[in-house]
């Protein structure tokens, strides 16, 4: 359905208006701008509420386009520049009700408008509550929070709830072909979908019956989130019945995890701390009656730990889309644009692969037609990456050059291309060049050849070299030189009158800086005029034009260089001849440039405000010493670089300070040489300072055996910002320096008893604290401890209440608590009336510190004198307890 219009005002030619929307149905809501008095393109959002940005929900159930029309009349016959925005809300859902704003802007003028979505449920419409235990939580389209107070707004507008429509997924997976589950289990955010098949397989119709035991039943099934609280509770007809609980058939017995009460005539059971294994089949028995049920637990939804990331290739490169997951085993949607990539289609150009938490989409060879928007869903959360596909790009690494050649002499054409694949043709003055015995064409890796043998004067003229498949070709002139033999009434030798004494550093060398022109005169003398060649190794240099060029006067041959670039760098020749002989000279052009950017730049320490940071120098130092560096940081997320130092650091380590702890930082560094500061070096990733806590406090030692010590301590008095993750404890014999761990894990709690230790030795104790930026310094022991266990006689501290005569009466509870002290462990024996107590009558239990004596219900023959005797080898010690048991008083 499309939204309604309201009147025009402000910037807006078209407002939305607020509906009423029928669950399950679309919605679109139009928004039209003028921009005609605009300098630049308005800016559009869609808010719910006051803050939340559905730009940044935008996929397929919220769904944002935009159009632009330059002519279009409205106020009459006004012209005017509109801009047109589009919101299509996809099957909406009950989490859609609210209040929504757009907002528009460009520079300083904005304009804003609201409107409401009241959203009614479809008739027959219902909840399926059975399939919310195989759901993750928050799973769905639009991975964001549902928005309760818009829920409960919508609520309050129903004037009749109407039933909603109940969706059987048992039916639905029944039905369905054992290729669909796995699609069904993704759109209805089944996760145990293994569990459930086989829950489906068991499950038989039970025929509804009244109970006799039960006033309510269980219900049919209960789902609870990981890690809470369920309770299940019935109702039973006799208040003194007694109910039994069973998990998959096996009763289950009253724990901390499991709490069974009985209130008159409610029976409850409660699970503490729900995990995956409480996921199963309950039943409650009374009697012989029994009622069923199914308890689901429910996971965290699977969201998306590593995004996609952005790709630009060349056609024919292959491309691997990658992601993480926070759970192993997820199901994962990809998607081409609107289009779903089915794994089934063997034909298909892409490939799916999973390993653990990583999931990858890989294209072989891309096409031009793979580009564009990459999506993948879980069922909680989505990325998107962008694929960018060109052309490949012939480069020409060496051109053809110009030939002077004599009769009979041999003409190479040389060029080099950068993809040794490519194919081509020689063409001569527009006409194809043939292979014959004097001509030669050849093609080997990437250089290709044009040899002419016995060179002729019809060979003169234009020569072109044309790859195949590409809009390119590489041409040069063959220049025939013919020889002739004239009168000369006079000849001089050439001679070179070299002059650069301002730019030389050394012998026949130049330096230029990048980027500069550089123009090299050479005075040329002789008779006849010399002919005047430079060459750049064997490369000839011909070119009137360009960048890099030869320009010859009589007298005069002028080298140019036009704003110098590294690749000139070399050895240069000038070589002059005519027919009274030859002259030549070697020049070196040495280019300086500022250095490359340092590389790896990297953080390998941290402290509590400070941070060492190493790097590596730059590749190429410019042509001239390095001098140092400068460094700059930043805090991650800011645009703002801070300058370290002002004066040039030599090293390639520095330590930063001054830091905040606990804060992300970057740093870059740039290179310094005779000629200038470097462009910045990459960013380093980003690194916290966090410093160590201290020392732990108040270690004492708090019981010693032959083999073991156990040791106490408080927490250290300064944590910071890195927490604490545990402590390690460590020994070593006195004298010795080597200390030992006694724990392999971290220990969480502030005690630990250090085991196995030799019997008589004197040992040291230390313990350290440990947290991400490393270990504490150590709280140490002040004396050695002597691994002994100290003897300690038995006693036996009798209650004042049981040293005279302990009266009971029978069918009372006797329950005596006898404290006593000694090591090692004394044994504990009772005597009743001399002879051993019989154990089937009376309860005796014994622990390091006490002796319990029980009876459930007294009976005259449990009256006698009773004796606890406490022994510790040759040692002992004992304590008599006179016990009467009375009848009970009758009253009349």
């Amino acid at each position: 359905m499309l939204a309604g219009r309201t009147e025009l005002t402000g910037l807006f030619v078209e407002k939305p208006k607020s509906v009423v929307a029928i669950t399950g149905k679309d919605v679109t809501f139009v928004v039209k701008v003028d921009s005609t008095n605009l300098t630049r393109k308005p800016t559009m959002k869609w808010l719910k509420g006051k803050w939340m940005d559905l730009g940044s929900k935008a996929g397929k159930h919220i769904q944002l386009k935009e159009s632009y029309d330059r002519n279009t009349k409205v106020r009459g016959d006004c012209l005017m520049t509109i801009y047109t925005y589009e919101m299509k809300i996809v099957k909406v859902v009950q989490g859609d009700a609210g209040g929504y704003r757009c907002e528009v802007s460009a520079k300083d003028k904005c304009d804003s408008c609201t409107f409401e979505i009241t959203v009614e449920a479809a008739e027959q419409e219902e909840q399926a509550d059975i399939l919310s235990a195989f759901k993750r939580a928050d799973a769905g389209e639009d991975e964001g929070e549902l928005d309760f107070s818009a829920l409960l707004k919508a609520a309050k507008k129903k004037k009749k709830p109407e039933p909603e429509l109940e969706i059987d997924v048992w039916e639905l997976l029944k039905s369905a072909h054992p290729s669909e589950y796995e699609k069904i289990a993704f759109q209805y955010g089944i996760t145990d979908l293994r569990g459930m098949l086989k829950r489906l397989k068991k499950m038989k119709v039970v025929e509804p019956k009244v109970s006799e035991a039960f006033l309510r039943r269980l219900e049919s099934a209960y789902s609870v989130n990981k890690g809470k609280k369920i309770v299940l509770s019935v109702e039973v007809t006799d208040p003194n019945a007694e109910a039994k609980w069973l998990k998959n058939g096996q009763e289950i017995k009253p724990s901390a995890k499991y709490i069974m009460e009985s209130n008159g005539n409610i029976r409850t059971l409660t699970i503490n701390k729900c995990s995956l294994a409480d996921d199963a089949a309950y039943e409650c028995v009374v009697g012989t009656d029994k009622c069923f049920t199914e308890v689901f637990v429910k996971e965290p939804p699977v969201t998306i730990t590593k995004l996609l990331d952005d790709y630009q290739v060349v056609v024919g490169e292959r491309v691997e889309f990658e992601i993480e997951v926070s759970e192993e085993g997820a199901h994962v949607i990809w998607m081409f644009e609107d289009q779903e990539l089915s794994r089934d289609d063997k034909n298909s150009k892409y490939r799916f692969k999973k390993d653990g938490k990583r999931h990858c989409l890989i294209i072989q060879e891309a096409t031009i037609e793979d580009s564009g928007m990459y999506f993948v869903y879980t069922n909680g959360g989505q990325s998107k990456g962008e694929l960018i596909v060109e052309e490949k790009e012939l480069e020409v690494l060496q051109s053809i050059a110009d030939l002077t050649v004599k009769s009979a002499e041999q003409a190479m054409f040389k060029c080099e291309v950068s993809d040794e694949k490519v194919t081509g043709k020689w063409f001569k003055d527009g006409v194809e060049v043939k292979a014959s015995d004097r001509i030669k064409i050849s093609h080997v890796g990437r250089i290709h050849r044009l040899t002419i043998d016995d060179v002729k004067p019809g060979d003169a003229g234009d020569y072109t070299f044309v790859p195949d498949g590409y809009a390119l070709s590489l041409s040069a002139k063959l220049n025939f030189l013919e020889i002739k033999i004239d009168y000369v009434p006079r000849q001089d030798p050439p001679k070179i009158h070299l002059d650069v004494a301002g730019n030389m550093v050394s012998q026949n060398t130049i330096i230029v800086v990048a980027g500069n022109k550089l123009r090299l005169d050479v005075e040329i003398t002789g008779e006849p005029a010399p002919t005047v060649c430079w060459m750049k190794g064997d490369k000839v240099l011909t070119d009137a034009e360009g960048r890099v060029r030869v320009e010859n006067r009589k007298d005069l041959s002028c080298f140019v260089i036009e704003g110098a670039e590294r690749e000139d760098e070399g050895n240069y020749t000038i070589t002059v001849t005519n027919p009274a002989g030859e002259d030549k000279a070697n020049l070196f052009i040495k280019i300086v440039d500022v250095p490359d950017p340092p590389e790896n730049v990297k953080c390998t320490g941290v402290g509590e405000d400070c941070a060492t940071i190493i790097w590596e120098p730059p590749k190429f130092d410019g042509g001239a010493p390095l001098k140092g560096y400068l460094m700059e940081r930043k805090k991650k997320g800011s645009s703002r670089w801070t300058k370290l130092n002002f004066d040039v650091y030599e090293n390639t380590t520095y330590e930063a300070k001054r830091m905040i702890e606990g804060i992300l930082y970057e740093m870059r560094v740039f290179a310094v040489n005779g000629i200038g500061i470097s462009a910045p070096s990459l960013n380093s990733k980003p690194f916290m300072p966090i410093a160590p806590t201290s020392e732990p406090t108040k270690l004492i030692v708090d019981d010693v055996t032959d083999t073991t010590c156990s040791l106490k301590w408080l927490a250290p008095e300064k944590i910071g910002a890195g927490g604490l993750d545990g402590y390690i404890i460590e020994f070593c014999k006195e004298g010795e320096t080597e200390w030992h761990p006694a724990n392999t894990d971290l220990v969480d709690r502030q005690s630990y008893t250090v085991r196995n230790l030799p019997t008589g030795e004197k040992m040291n104790f230390r313990v350290v604290a440990v947290n991400v930026a490393g270990r504490s310094p150590p709280a140490l022991l002040e004396q050695p401890v002597t691994v002994r266990e100290i003897m300690e006689h038995p006693k036996i501290r009798l209650p004042r209440e049981l040293r005279t005569k302990y009266i009971k009466r029978v069918g009372e509870k006797i329950n005596l608590v006898i404290p006593f002290q000694g090591k090692p462990r004394p044994v504990a024996t009772w005597l009743k009336d001399g002879q051993p107590v019989d154990e089937k009558k009376v309860g005796i239990r014994n622990s390091n510190v006490d002796s319990i004596l029980f009876i459930r219900s007294a009976e005259r023959e449990h009256s006698g004198k009773y004796t606890l005797i406490l022994k510790i080898e040759n040692m002992e010690d004992s304590a008599n307890i006179d016990i009467r048991i009375v009848g009970k008083i009758k009253w009349f």
